[in-house]
């Protein structure tokens, strides 16, 4: 059973007592991902929610053309499948292990349940939502306004933010080029090049997956981050 004390990071849960918690906690269980495992699919059914222990999972669906296109990578304390829960319908996107990730799972009448017991849940629950709200309008817009290479550079400044290691020199996330081409909605090949064009400003080193930051304000200036 998981402490109550980590379940306290994850925003859902946020206003709840330690001994709210640990009923919470009976409900929750473990399981293990390995990287590059698919979660779930999109349209699959929605009944479990899931929260992040360690590894980072990614957001996904499926073009016409069958491009994968990633909305979002999520990492420790991080919630993630929660609109199937809340409204019962089936999923609205796929998820994938980036790398070997634990989750504790929720499955949707347990979540109601206490969802009923202690309704100042649901505070917290629109504070997730909104936040997600507001990134996609962010996504969007930048698909919009933003160059592929523009693109790239606020990708990389974003999950430092949220994942960075070494001081946020390094991004903490190990991505493909494919990878990368569905979170900034660009081809493989684009991204590459985008890749190659800011590692030769000197903005950023590149070895293998690993990508880390050299000069933090010259793509800050490119995207407006």
């Amino acid at each position: 059973m998981p402490k109550p004390s980590a379940l306290r990071s994850v925003l859902f849960f946020a206003d709840l007592s330690d001994q709210e918690l640990r009923v919470l906690a009976d409900s929750l269980e473990k399981r293990t991902f390995s990287k590059g495992m698919v979660i779930f699919h999109k349209h699959s059914p929605g009944d479990t929610m899931y929260i992040i222990e360690s590894g980072k999972v990614r957001i996904f669906i499926l073009s016409e053309f069958g491009q994968e296109i990633s909305f979002n990578v999520y990492g420790p304390g991080d919630v993630f499948g929660e609109l199937a829960i809340l409204d019962g319908l089936p999923r609205s996107a796929g998820a994938v292990a980036l790398e070997r990730t634990e989750t504790l799972t929720l499955h949707r009448d347990d979540f109601l349940r206490h969802l009923g017991v202690h309704p100042e849940m649901a505070q917290s629950i629109i504070k997730v939502l909104s936040a997600r709200l507001r990134y996609t309008t962010a996504y969007v817009e930048g698909l919009a306004f933003l160059g592929v290479q523009d693109r790239v550079a606020a990708k990389i400044l974003e999950l430092d933010e949220r994942y960075g290691t070494e001081e946020g020199i390094d991004i903490g996330v190990q991505l493909t080029q494919a990878e990368l081409a569905g979170l900034v909605g660009a081809t493989r090949e684009s991204v590459n090049k985008a890749l190659g064009d800011l590692r030769d400003q000197g903005l950023i080193r590149l070895e293998g997956q690993r990508i880390t930051i050299l000069d933090r304000l010259g793509l800050e200036n490119r995207t407006g981050y």
